[in-house]
């Protein structure tokens, strides 16, 4: 059921200590407290009635804040907030007053305001609820933040109630979305229960009226009959020597209603509408107890629940069975220990304990940051059902990132470090694209600008999209997320693709005639790349996402027809021995050497690749990296012509290698390259470079001499290290 408020003081001094007098705090606890509230009671105020409603709530979130063994510190700052918050108070004057630690305290309660964000969402779908909560496990670092909000939450329940249906609509939503499930699963039973009753109360009026009508239709009687259940329990408790209290507990109507809808029953038909509860002092006596009520009483199998063994996933612990008591009326009955109860009761609250002269210190404070964290995750088992959730958020609220509105009040998270610009992309490709400016809290930014979470970022738009390629230089900062970069490449080459195409038909057609080939012959390797039509074969190669040569030697292999004896090449390899001893040859085919042999040109293998043959007409054995895309084709085709090849005991020949080094332009780069080649007296053969002046990047292709894969692997490793290279790797 829902509380009640309590009736608070007048104005006078006297009246504020009879009110700390009420509460249960030392007299040194009520002199700190009666302090803060005089200066808070201080601060100047245009409307004085404003501020003295302000106090009142502040007054009532301090009593419900206490029974929760909170700290004077939790009850300073409910105070310090509701100032804080009403623009009474500034975060300069605060820290300045009660110190960096107090102030700290505040602001967790403030950035905890992200929650008002689905005040703005009629209906907030589970992606914003749960960005909201990530959000919130980021921003706040203390749990008694949290614990405020909570008591504030209920308090601004409590005062609505004669506000207008929109009010209490959308507040009510916010609560059974946000708060209810986050006080289950600190397991603050005290403030869950009415958080969910008064939402309940303003969602479903008639329903939540209709079940308080039954339950008041029936209160004497069921009262009378729970009384003489309990007494009867506690005399059979006491004649076994069980230390235990027996006492009728409460039932709330969002409890009940919940009942009705999860197993479809009548109000008549409910379990737990007579309800006992037992608080044993030991935890034999708890299953003591159990077996005294099972004894005297028949149980329902099916409504036994044993959440001492197995204890919730919010720390619950309790046993619920269910009895067919006197006159055949069911009777649902918990059992658990004092300690239990209180931690039913008060959850992670309960960890808060006061301390004479310790400033309201915390007792293995890093034991309840471990609880916290681990409750906190299981928190969206409550607000949304999805499968996959948790380990979602197992791995994301540990990274690095930051959590920022959109005018709308969405939330969206994005890595830190990033941009203004970032966040445009991340809205929607068109929205980067026509950025022309960016507003962070209603103040013009450079689009450099690094947004910090609980910040609103607003994006100014053009109506025609006009990306810059300066975007796209890392040393210039305009971005950092891939999906930015990606979606400003593409648009890039989405405008070059006339030119890229015309380029790339000259390219093609050049190569085509020198094999006896033409475009018609191109179907084939139209499929293979993963292209639509030939225009966009054509522009891929010539903006450099597909190479050449690879286009030129499917096409070869695809389109010319060998014609040799295969039977008479395999009977050969199959004929000599395969334990004949290792030859000194280059190449040894099924264990055999000396026998015709030549490196692939397509994937060009070196000493120490995988490597695997491919029988050719007239020229041997062709061998190829195991990873080459044109072996694949040719045994896809023809698997019977492969044939298994592995390095020459004695191969000491050097081999040309081409590779590319991808570098931001800038003077000297040629000269550092070649110094470190020259360092690693590498054999170069050929050297080429080109520079592109639009997105001030330069490529240098190399061919060279070499003899093993760790001498390849140290000299990519080695140019990867170069001030300002982006890439370096073997074509």
């Amino acid at each position: 059921m829902v509380s009640v408020r309590q009736i608070h003081f007048g104005e006078s001094p006297q009246a504020l200590v009879q009110w700390l007098e009420g509460l249960d705090l030392t007299h040194s606890q009520q002199q700190v407290l009666a302090q803060c509230y005089q200066e808070c009671e201080a601060l100047p105020s245009e409307d004085s009635e404003q501020h003295q409603a302000l106090l009142m709530r502040a007054r009532e979130m301090i009593e419900i804040l206490l029974p929760l063994n909170m700290d004077l510190d939790t009850l300073k700052a409910s105070l310090l907030y509701v100032m804080l918050d009403a623009g009474l108070l500034d975060g300069e004057t605060l820290e300045e007053r009660q110190g960096t630690a107090m102030a700290t305290l505040v602001q967790s309660v403030v950035v905890m305001d992200a929650i008002r964000t689905l005040r703005q969402q009629s209906a907030p779908g589970s992606n914003q609820i749960e960005n909201l909560r990530k959000m919130l496990l980021a921003m706040v670092e203390d749990v008694r933040a949290v614990v405020i909000k909570l008591a504030e939450a209920v308090v601004l329940l409590r005062e609505v109630k004669n506000a207008d249906e929109e009010t209490r609509v959308v507040l009510a939503r916010e609560v059974r979305d946000v708060h209810a499930p986050l006080a289950n699963r600190l397991g603050i039973g005290q403030l869950k229960w009415e958080l969910e009753d008064l939402a309940f109360r303003y969602l479903h009026p008639d329903t939540y009226m209709e079940i308080a009508r039954w339950l008041d239709g029936k209160r004497l009687d069921r009262e009378q009959y729970i009384d003489q259940f309990v007494s009867g329990l506690q005399a059979s408790l006491d004649d076994e020597a069980i230390r235990a209290e027996v006492s009728g507990r409460p039932k709330h109507i969002y409890s009940i209603w919940r009942k009705m809808q999860k197993k479809n029953l009548a109000f008549d038909e409910l379990f737990d509408v007579r309800a006992v509860r037992i608080i044993a002092e030991r935890l034999q006596d708890c299953y003591g107890a159990l077996g005294v009520v099972h004894t005297h009483w028949h149980h329902l199998p099916n409504e036994f629940d044993d959440y001492i063994a197995t204890p919730k996933p919010n720390g619950y612990q309790s046993i619920h069975t269910v009895v067919m008591g006197p006159q055949g009326k069911t009777v649902e009955i918990q059992i658990r220990t004092r300690a239990m109860h209180e931690d039913a009761e008060l959850g992670v609250a309960a960890h808060w304990k006061y301390k004479e002269g310790s400033g309201g210190s915390k007792t293995s404070g890093f034991e309840d940051k471990i609880n916290w964290l681990r409750k906190i995750l299981a928190w969206q088992e409550d607000v949304v059902e999805s499968g996959n959730l948790v380990e979602e958020i197992r791995s994301q609220v540990f990274e690095d990132r930051v959590y920022i509105f959109t005018p709308k009040g969405e939330v969206v998270d994005l890595p830190a470090g990033s941009t203004v610009l970032d966040f445009a992309y991340y809205i929607h490709s068109q929205v980067g694209h026509k950025c022309i400016g960016a507003k962070i809290d209603g103040r013009i930014v450079p689009f450099t600008t690094l947004v910090e979470t609980g910040q609103r970022v607003e994006i100014i738009t053009a109506k025609q999209p006009n990306p810059k390629r300066d975007w796209l230089n890392p040393n210039l900062g305009y971005i950092k997320t891939s999906r930015a970069r990606g979606k400003i490449q593409s648009w890039f080459k989405q405008q070059d693709k006339d030119k890229n195409l015309v380029a790339g038909r000259e390219m093609l057609e050049a190569e085509l005639t020198k094999v006896g080939l033409t475009l018609a012959d191109t179907d084939s390797a139209i499929e293979r790349f993963n292209m639509h039509t030939l225009d966009d074969l054509l522009a891929a190669i010539g903006g450099g996402d597909v190479r050449l040569n690879q286009v030129v030697n499917h096409l070869q292999s695809r389109l010319q027809r060998e014609e040799f004896d295969e039977e008479q090449a395999l009977e050969e390899l199959i004929s000599k021995p395969a334990a004949r001893r290792r030859s000194q040859g280059h190449i040894e085919v099924n264990g055999v050497g000396n026998l015709m042999t030549h490196m692939a040109k397509c994937c060009e293998p070196l000493p120490g690749d995988t490597i695997y043959g491919y029988i050719t007409q007239g020229r041997g054995v062709s061998v190829h990296r195991e990873s080459c895309e044109q072996l694949a084709g040719l045994l896809e085709r023809h698997p019977e012509r492969g044939v298994e090849v592995v390095w020459g005991e004695n191969y000491s020949g050097g081999h040309s290698v081409s590779l590319r080094v991808v570098a931001n332009d800038r003077s000297g780069l040629l000269r550092d390259v070649t110094t470190l080649l020259a360092n690693e007296k590498s054999n170069v053969l050929e050297m080429r470079s080109h520079s592109d002046t639009k997105q001030q990047t330069a490529a240098i292709d190399l061919k060279m001499e070499l003899y093993n894969m760790e001498s390849l692997s140290r000299i990519l490793s080695r140019l990867s290290q170069l001030p300002g290279v982006i890439e370096a790797k073997r074509l």
